[in-house]
C-alpha cells in the first residue's frame, strides 16, 4: 500500500530564493527564460482559466491576482485576461469541448489524473519539464505523479489535501462527546446528536462529487486504501463484497437520518451553512473547507469553534486511511510553444507561482496544505489556529492514504458514480444494484481502452 502520510506532505522546506534570484529581477532585467522575440512592448494577451469562484475562494482569488500583477509587470506587453468559471463546470464541460475543439486557454485550471493524461496523449498540453528544469523547481514538489505522463509533467498542483469530518467542538464539550475511535464511536454521536433534534451531518449532494467524499472513503476502509487503483485494470471489481459494504453504510447513514431531508437540492454552500447556523453538528469535507471556518465574515461567531478529526476506522487500532493528494492544479496549452512571448509568460507565472512565499501565504490566508515540500516546524509556524493545528494532526496520523476516486477512473465511470449515489440518496436504487451498475461502466470503459 502507499504510504504517503507526514513523511512524504512535509519532508523538507522549500527553498527557493536562492535558485529564483538567478532567473533575473523582474523590475530591471530581462524576464527568465530569454526566449528569442520576448522583450517587445508590443501588447499582447494570455488567458488564465481559473476556479475561484465564490466567497469561499476570495483568499485563493487574491493570491492568484497577485501572481498576475507580478507576472504582468514582469513581461514587456503583457495583458493577463481572468476568466472564472465553476470548477465542475471547467472540468466536466467548458474545458472539454475547448479540448474537442483544439482550443484551450493559454493556461487552465485543471486535474492531473486523469484529465492531464489524456489531454497530453493528445498533444493538447506543454510539456513543462524543461521549464522547471530550468526554474530549478522539478524536485520542489510533493508529488508530480498525476501530472506526469510517460516521464513528462504536463501540469502542476496548487495545493495539497486531506478529507475528514469538521465538527462543532463546543457542542461536543457541552454532550460531553469526545473524537471517535471507530466507526461504531462515530454512529454513536451521530444517534445522540439526531436524538438530540440536531442534524449530525451536514451534507450538500446537488452535485454528486461532494456526498462521494463520504462514500470513498468508506469503501476505502472496509476494501483497502488500494482498491480504486484496480478498477481500471480490472484487478479489482466494484461488486467485491468489501466496496458493496462501504457503500452500503453510506446508504444506512441515509436511511437512518443521518442528513438532512432534501440534501439532493441543496448546493455545496448550504452543506458549510448547516454547521455555522448549528443545524448540524459534523460535516464530511476536504480540509480546505476550514478557510471558511476561520473566516469571520462567512462564519460569524463560529470561528474558534469548529474541529477536524480524520473519519476513524472500521476497528480501534486499526490505521488511519484518509483521502489525500494533489490532483488539481494548472495545465498549460501545447500552442503556447509556438509563441515565444506567450511561452515567456507562462515561464514567468510559473515562476511567480510555485514559490515558498505563496505556498506558505496558501497555508496561512487559505487554510491549503502546501503542494511543495515544507517541514512541520515551519508551517506549524505559519499557522497557529487551533482548526489548522487540527488538520496537521491529521496528517500526522495517516498511515496509507489514496487519491480521490475520479482521479483513477474513467470520465464515463464517474458519471456512473455520480448518478448511482444521487440514486441511493433518493432511495431509487441499493448500493449492490448501484454497484452493478459502476461495474458494468467499469467494463465498457476498459474495453474501450484495450
Amino acid at each position: 500500500m502507499k504510504k504517503k502520510g507526514l513523511a512524504l506532505l512535509m519532508s523538507l522546506l522549500f527553498v527557493s530564493s536562492a535558485l529564483l534570484s538567478a532567473c533575473g529581477d523582474k523590475g530591471a532585467e530581462k524576464p527568465s527564460g530569454g526566449t528569442e522575440g520576448a522583450a517587445s512592448n508590443e501588447p499582447f494577451e494570455i488567458t488564465i482559466r481559473h476556479t475561484q469562484v465564490g466567497e469561499s475562494k476570495k483568499f485563493r482569488l487574491a493570491l492568484l491576482n497577485d501572481v498576475v500583477s507580478k507576472t504582468e509587470e514582469a513581461v514587456p506587453g503583457l495583458k493577463i485576461k481572468l476568466d472564472a468559471v465553476d470548477s465542475e463546470v471547467n472540468r466536466k464541460e467548458k474545458l472539454r469541448g475547448e479540448m474537442a475543439a483544439g482550443k484551450p486557454p493559454e493556461v487552465f485550471d485543471v486535474f492531473g489524473s486523469p484529465d492531464a493524461g489524456v489531454y497530453s496523449k493528445e498533444g493538447l498540453m506543454l510539456d513543462l519539464t524543461p521549464i522547471l528544469e530550468e526554474l530549478g523547481i522539478k524536485d520542489k514538489f510533493t508529488t508530480l505523479d498525476p501530472f506526469t505522463h510517460e516521464g513528462k509533467i504536463y501540469g502542476l498542483p496548487i495545493g495539497g489535501s486531506i478529507e475528514g469530518i469538521f465538527y462543532n467542538k463546543d457542542y461536543f464539550a457541552q454532550k460531553g462527546l469526545t473524537v471517535p475511535k471507530t466507526l461504531a464511536q462515530l454512529e454513536q454521536i451521530a444517534e445522540t446528536i439526531k436524538a438530540d433534534g440536531k442534524i449530525p451531518f451536514a451534507q450538500s449532494s446537488k452535485d454528486a462529487w461532494i456526498p462521494l467524499m463520504t462514500t470513498n472513503n468508506l469503501w476505502s476502509y472496509y476494501a483497502g486504501a488500494e482498491v480504486t487503483y484496480g478498477f481500471k485494470t480490472g484487478e479489482t471489481k466494484w461488486t467485491d463484497p468489501k466496496v458493496v459494504e462501504g457503500v452500503k453504510k453510506h446508504q444506512e447513514w441515509v436511511e437512518k437520518g443521518y442528513f438532512k431531508k432534501g440534501e439532493l437540492g441543496f448546493e455545496y454552500a448550504d452543506m458549510r451553512n448547516q454547521i455555522i447556523s448549528g443545524e448540524a453538528m459534523m460535516m464530511m469535507d476536504g480540509s480546505w473547507a476550514n478557510s471558511v471556518f476561520r473566516d469571520p465574515a462567512q462564519a460569524g461567531d463560529m470561528v474558534g469553534k469548529i474541529g477536524y478529526f480524520n473519519l476513524p476506522p472500521v476497528n480501534e487500532g486499526d490505521p488511519v486511511i484518509v483521502m489525500q493528494d494533489a490532483n488539481n492544479g494548472y495545465g498549460f496549452s501545447a500552442s503556447v510553444a509556438e509563441d515565444p512571448r506567450k511561452l515567456q509568460a507562462v515561464k514567468e507565472f510559473i515562476k511567480n507561482m510555485w514559490t515558498d512565499e505563496m505556498q506558505l501565504r496558501g497555508l496561512k490566508e487559505d487554510g491549503v496544505l502546501p503542494a511543495m515540500k515544507m517541514d512541520l516546524a515551519t508551517m506549524n509556524s505559519t499557522s497557529d489556529d487551533p482548526l489548522m493545528q487540527d488538520i496537521f494532526k491529521g496528517v500526522s496520523e495517516i498511515k496509507y492514504s489514496f487519491p480521490a476516486f475520479d482521479a483513477l477512473v474513467q470520465a464515463d465511470v464517474n458519471t456512473a458514480l455520480s448518478m448511482g449515489i444521487q440514486q441511493v440518496i433518493g432511495g431509487e436504487l441499493d448500493a449492490e444494484k448501484m454497484l452493478e451498475n459502476v461495474q458494468a461502466a467499469q467494463e465498457a470503459a476498459n474495453a474501450a481502452e484495450e
